[in-house]
């Protein structure tokens, strides 16, 4: 039985490497951020208003496909290597029919951000910047099962050297593509997007390298099999999967709701609000990473049967995610004036950006609680109750606040951002307090 501070370095262990990725996941778009910002602000909102019809659909589907999480981290804990490599097969299958679905919605991205009230002009600038970029939904899903079969065995690295790699790739192409370098064609904002599926589609085929060259699958591949596309094995998936896909959507639709009423506001409050975001996004990175070392390390402590190794692991895992964001939130505030300024140069854009990161420190804490309190209930197999904290936190208690706030109230932007930070407080209590009753050293610690 490991001691607090055993825990800690085993979790830490697995927790750097994987910030690392997913601050290099995050990098992708901040390079396209600063590089089309360098363009033009209007370019700045269009991608900005693109990026949330990308990652507002994609992540319902990346969440569908990580219900592998908790049969493979569990079935690596009980040493039952055919079950993940059962799981991987059908997570596999899951990610290439998931992405049928998510392309026709993209087809509809103009229309659809012109219904929501956004400037035409930017919609229309918006749905080409995303129909280039189709090729990038089954990338980016198989890529997601692949990152999350190694990370349910411990196996770390691989996937943070190729996402360090694919930033190179990233840097190269959008300069190449959006600048018109050595005889490319000058392509602005499309050049942004086309960059992004090359760099995607690279680091997809680079990860299933590494793992095929470098044996990574022995121990858990059984060979494919038409088994993969079974009915009961994909509905496994589905079960735990789908919880999680609206448990993030609901936060990510949340915050596609409060960059739309920004745009409502006007463009240099969405270009604002686009700058906050990206800062929040890269910190919030760091208890992503410590979320997903926690589904790794409960779902093999349960898989071993060790209820009360998985419940301490599960508070020291709050512990390290709201702790490093205690820091950024101190950073937040001391830097407003200056983090603005990465991404843009107009003065209206830098000032009010810097009024807003202060707010944005308030939920740092929260935010860090809430996304590792999910990764340990994903962990346990649990992933319904983080969707109902979210549908609850979001859209009874935060957006209409946020909405009131923000025009009834004349509070403006300002007040869109107290709501976010109310819905984060929220359901950052409820994950701690569900964990502490329900957590994986209160109830039988058994392998599902």
């Amino acid at each position: 039985m490991n001691t607090i501070p055993q825990e800690t370095s085993a979790l830490t262990r697995l927790a750097l490497p994987v910030v690392v990725t997913q601050l290099g996941n995050m990098m992708l778009w901040v390079v396209d951020v600063v590089m089309v910002g360098a363009v033009g602000y209007q370019e700045l909102g269009a991608a900005s208003l693109g990026r949330l019809m990308v990652m507002g659909v994609m992540m319902f589907g990346m969440g569908v496909v990580l219900g592998i999480d908790p049969p493979i981290t569990q079935a690596h804990g009980a040493g039952d290597g055919e079950r993940i490599g059962r799981t991987v097969q059908s997570g596999l299958v899951l990610a290439i029919l998931v992405s049928i679905p998510i392309g026709v919605v993209w087809l509809f991205t103009g229309p659809l951000l012109v219904w929501t009230g956004q400037d035409v002009g930017l919609s229309a600038m918006a749905h080409d910047y995303v129909l280039v970029q189709l090729p990038l939904i089954p990338c980016f899903l198989l890529f997601t099962v692949l990152r999350q079969y190694l990370q349910g065995r411990a196996i770390v690295y691989p996937t943070m050297w190729i996402v360090f790699l694919g930033n190179a790739v990233n840097v190269l192409a959008n300069w190449l593509l959006i600048f018109g370098k050595f005889g490319f064609p000058k392509l602005g904002l499309i050049g942004a997007g086309v960059a992004t599926c090359i760099t995607q589609a690279c680091m997809l085929a680079g990860l299933a390298a590494w793992i095929y060259l470098g044996r990574l699958h022995a121990g858990a591949w059984t060979g494919w099999s038409r088994r993969a596309w079974a009915p009961s094995r994909l509905k496994e998936i589905i079960a735990f999967g789908v919880p999680v896909g609206f448990q993030i959507s609901l936060e990510m639709w949340a915050f596609v709701a409060a960059a739309l009423l920004s745009g409502w506001i006007g463009t240099v409050e969405l270009a604002a609000h686009t700058i906050v975001i990206n800062i929040a996004s890269v910190s919030f990175m760091v208890p992503l990473g410590i979320s997903f070392a926690a589904v790794t390390r409960v779902g093999n402590l349960v898989g071993e049967r060790d209820g009360p190794g998985a419940q301490r692991a599960a508070w020291v895992a709050f512990t390290m995610g709201g702790g490093v964001m205690i820091v950024f939130a101190v950073l937040f505030i001391v830097a407003r004036h200056a983090l603005p300024t990465i991404y843009a140069r107009e003065p209206s854009v830098i000032a009010l950006a810097a009024t807003l990161l202060p707010v944005a420190a308030a939920f740092q804490l929260f935010d860090g609680l809430q996304v590792v309190g999910s990764g340990i209930l994903r962990g346990m197999g649990q992933t319904l109750p983080a969707a109902l904290f979210n549908l609850i936190g979001y859209y009874v208690l935060a957006l209409p606040l946020a909405y009131w706030l923000a025009f009834p109230m004349g509070m403006g932007l300002t007040g869109i951002w107290w709501g976010l930070c109310l819905a984060l407080a929220f359901v950052a209590v409820l994950l701690v307090v569900w964990v502490a009753v329900r957590g994986p050293g209160k109830v039988d610690a058994r392998v599902i």
